[in-house]
């Protein structure tokens, strides 16, 4: 990856724009919103930690815990509360390969934290879009390893648990959710993109292991860079003047990837964009929203 986020941002002036970010506190989020609020954004954090985003960056901040619904939906009624548009959106926070947890509400904690927080966050703030805003989910070549696992997506039969195939699902509903939320918001001028951001060492990271790293580890051989390039490819996808009327896609490199190819490097698996799998997930994922989140 050659660009970084200054290269992106050249000569574009988000003046006047509202930028909503989830997991802004450290890594790939923080660089996001400094390099978006240095070409003039309104930042509105949502986060986990709210002190340690106040000492890392000078923005709004807003309470958000992913794996809590309620605090989906809360913070969702305290942004929609305070602006009257939002003109980006970056679903960028995350969990990567834990040990097998549960959120609040029971749902496998990838699943719940990755997809489902940040569907009732973006859904609640639905209003809030207008002509031009632009959604970036971001996912990962890591949803090349599982598509959605519709007879057990949360791991109920636990021994069947593999940390890697509850985050390549996960990462594979952030497309189909995108791919989704297109076809249902882009008639109306609400563009949605998929992001891989590239591999950064992060605190995404931190429940990684030896074995992760070592010959024949999951992550073993992985080209790795710097924030500054990794968030390159979000903030394309949030201000390029490139993708205009092409929502819906699935970005790397500062590109639109091509369809996987064995043998290669990056691309996106046909499970991930399956237009028919996407309306399924959002229509599951409403389920879940309501039944969580009525009365």
């Amino acid at each position: 990856m050659s660009k970084t986020t200054a290269d992106v941002l050249d000569g574009i002036d988000l003046t006047g724009r509202t930028v909503v970010i989830t997991g802004a506190s450290t890594g790939l989020g923080l660089e996001t919103a400094r390099a978006l609020q240095s070409a003039g954004a309104t930042i509105v954090a949502a986060v986990r930690d709210v002190d340690k985003t106040r000492e890392a960056l000078h923005c709004e901040t807003v309470h958000l815990e992913l794996g809590d619904l309620r605090s989906a939906r809360a913070a969702a009624e305290a942004i929609a509360g305070s602006h009257e548009r939002i003109d980006v959106l970056i679903n960028n926070a995350g969990v990567m390969a834990p040990p097998l947890g549960r959120t609040a509400q029971g749902y496998e904690l990838q699943l719940g934290t990755n997809h489902l927080g940040h569907f009732v966050l973006t859904t609640g703030l639905a209003d809030r879009f207008v002509d031009g805003t632009r959604i970036v989910n971001l996912s990962s070549r890591g949803h090349q390893l599982s598509s959605f696992r519709w007879d057990d997506p949360n791991f109920d039969d636990e021994s069947g648990y593999d940390k890697w195939l509850a985050y390549g699902q996960s990462k594979t509903a952030n497309v189909l959710f995108t791919v989704e939320a297109e076809r249902r918001w882009g008639p109306r001028g609400v563009q949605s993109f998929a992001v891989h951001p590239g591999v950064v060492y992060t605190d995404l990271a931190r429940h990684m292991t030896r074995d992760d790293f070592s010959a024949g580890g999951t992550l073993a051989n992985l080209e790795v860079t710097d924030v500054a390039h990794g968030a390159a490819t979000t903030v394309w996808a949030a201000t390029s003047p490139e993708l205009d009327g092409l929502g819906g896609r699935y970005l790397e490199d500062c590109r639109i990837a091509d369809p996987f190819v064995d043998g290669a490097e990056g691309g996106y698996k046909d499970w991930a964009v399956d237009p028919e799998q996407a309306a399924r997930l959002w229509e599951w994922s409403q389920r879940q929203a309501e039944l969580n989140l009525d009365g």
